[in-house]
């Protein structure tokens, strides 16, 4: 994703949280408490503040915390946090979790931050724009935050909408979540990259997959060889299916038919029965994944 498109992306705090933009990048200033709709930082007890539940990202580098609470001994920090009131006069992270854990590590006892007004609805949503901004998600943690939004009631359109991507961008993370957790593992770290699971996701067998991936890791293959692999391995064979208790070898052509089939609406089609009679199944994320599949079905543009 380029600068530009960064700098656009999705409403932007200034829009979602009111007065962060003034806010960003600001020196903490002491104060006794906080007026009911602070918009100017002030110095919160951090143990009076806990950690968004909604929070997408799920993985914070020791190492990296570790460096971020050595710069906050030396300097402060620079940046406040965001946070909403919640029950008992406590507070709730709503953008900062990093600087939080981060000023725990460094010992500090409080942390400048900035009182919002945010509803509960809103807060996936502002902290997901916030970490796409900072590049600090992995695609898996994107996916799942997608898939949070999508079954919210928000389509793919609205979702990209929201953060600054292409529906398409969507999908496709949307997508990685049909790999096994151990290979969502591998995204997560950067064994795979994206390419590499889209291209294993061209396989249909768990087996061939997994297969698959071991040559990637074991071999270092590129994502072009990769999707030469998966389609060598996407290549017609008999295809194993139960049929009134009897195991039914399917014919080739059908297997390629299927093959087909996946490639054309891209995502996941499995055949039940045979050349006779039996039924096509294709997998779906969302409602806005269904419109584009029945759109494609029906020949709309």
């Amino acid at each position: 994703m380029t600068t530009q498109k960064r700098s656009a992306l999705g409403r932007g705090l200034g829009a979602l949280i009111p007065g962060a933009s003034a806010a960003r990048g600001a020196e903490a200033q002491p104060a006794a408490a906080p007026p009911p709709s602070a918009t100017n930082p002030v110095e919160l007890p951090i143990d009076r503040i806990r950690p968004n539940p909604e929070q997408p990202r799920r993985r914070f580098d020791p190492a990296e915390l570790e460096r971020l609470a050595d710069s906050i001994r030396r300097h402060g920090v620079l940046q406040p946090v965001v946070v909403r009131v919640v029950e008992n006069g406590n507070y709730e992270l709503v953008v900062g979790e990093r600087r939080w854990r981060a000023s725990q590590v460094a010992g500090r006892q409080t942390l400048p931050a900035v009182v919002a007004d945010v509803a509960p609805r809103d807060r996936l949503e502002i902290a997901l724009v916030e970490n796409v901004q900072r590049h600090d998600l992995n695609p898996i943690e994107l996916a799942l935050a997608f898939k949070t939004l999508a079954e919210s009631g928000a389509t793919q359109e609205q979702i990209g909408a929201r953060v600054g991507f292409e529906r398409s961008t969507i999908a496709n993370h949307l997508r990685l979540l049909d790999l096994p957790r151990e290979m969502q593992g591998d995204v997560e770290d950067g064994a795979l990259s994206v390419g590499h699971a889209k291209a294993i996701l061209g396989v249909a067998s768990p087996e061939r997959r997994r297969a698959l991936r071991d040559r990637v890791v074991s071999d270092a293959l590129s994502v072009r060889q990769t999707e030469e692999a998966a389609r060598d391995l996407g290549a017609p064979t008999r295809v194993r299916e139960k049929s009134r208790g009897a195991v039914q070898v399917v014919d080739p052509d059908l297997a390629n038919l299927v093959d087909i089939l996946r490639a054309r609406v891209q995502t996941q089609v499995r055949l039940r029965g045979n050349a006779s009679r039996g039924r096509i199944e294709i997998d779906y994320v969302g409602a806005d994944e269904l419109t584009r599949l029945v759109d494609l079905i029906l020949g709309e543009p």
